[in-house]
C-alpha cells in the first residue's frame, strides 16, 4: 500500500557535484551541489541560490569546473556543501585539497577528484526562485586510475557518491547490474 508524503524532491540518486571557480582575488572557490545534472550531450545544468559566491564567480569568469565527488573525499565534499565562501575566507584551504588551473577554461581543477568537466557558461537565468546555470562541457579530465583498458571512464573505479535527500545521507555507487539497451531487449520481441 502506498502512503501520501506530500510534495518533495523525490529523485534518488542525486549526484554530488563539486563546482569550482576562481574568485576576483584569484582564490579557489568550491561548493558541493546536489541540484544539477546533464541536460544535453555537451551541457550541464546547475541550480544555485542567488547569494552563492560560486554563482558570482561563474558570472565574472564565464567558466567553472564540475567534479564528481568520490568516497575517498566525502568528508571534504560534505564540508564544502556546508561552509559558505561568503563567510569563510579559507574554506578551500581547510580541506587540504589541491587545485591546478584548467588548460581549457578560467577555473580550477581539483586534483583529488577523479573526474572533472571543464565548462564555459552559456546560460544564466532565474528559474523557480533559483538561478539556473548551464555550461558547455568543453573537456573532461580523468585520473588514469579510473580508466579502463580502452581509455574510457569506468564508473566502478570512480567510487562516486550520491546524495539521499530523504534522509540527508551519502551512498557509494554500487556494482553494475545490467547493460543499458540490452537488459530490456527481450521485451522488444513480444
Amino acid at each position: 500500500m502506498k502512503k501520501d508524503l506530500g510534495s518533495l524532491p523525490a529523485v534518488f540518486p542525486m549526484p554530488v557535484l563539486m563546482v569550482a571557480t576562481y574568485g576576483e582575488d584569484g582564490k579557489v572557490d568550491i561548493m558541493n551541489v546536489a541540484w544539477g545534472g546533464i541536460c544535453g550531450m555537451d551541457k550541464i545544468a546547475l541550480n544555485l541560490a542567488s547569494d552563492r559566491k560560486t554563482l558570482k564567480n561563474i558570472r565574472a569568469k564565464k567558466a567553472f569546473t564540475v567534479a564528481l565527488a568520490d568516497e575517498a573525499h566525502i568528508k571534504e565534499a560534505d564540508f564544502l556543501g556546508t561552509a559558505s565562501g561568503n563567510t569563510m575566507a579559507d574554506k578551500f584551504e581547510r580541506t587540504g585539497l589541491h587545485a591546478v588551473k584548467s588548460s581549457r577554461v578560467d577555473a580550477p581543477v581539483i586534483q583529488e577528484f577523479p573526474v572533472t568537466m571543464e565548462c564555459e557558461l552559456v546560460e544564466d537565468r532565474e528559474c523557480f526562485g533559483e538561478m539556473r546555470i548551464v555550461g558547455t562541457i568543453v573537456n573532461v579530465v580523468a585520473d588514469e586510475k579510473v580508466l579502463d583498458e580502452k581509455g574510457k571512464i569506468d564508473a566502478k573505479k570512480i567510487n562516486a557518491v550520491m546524495f539521499d535527500q530523504y534522509r540527508n545521507t551519502y551512498y557509494s555507487v554500487g556494482e553494475e547490474i545490467a547493460h543499458a539497451w540490452r537488459v530490456g531487449a527481450e521485451l522488444m520481441k513480444k
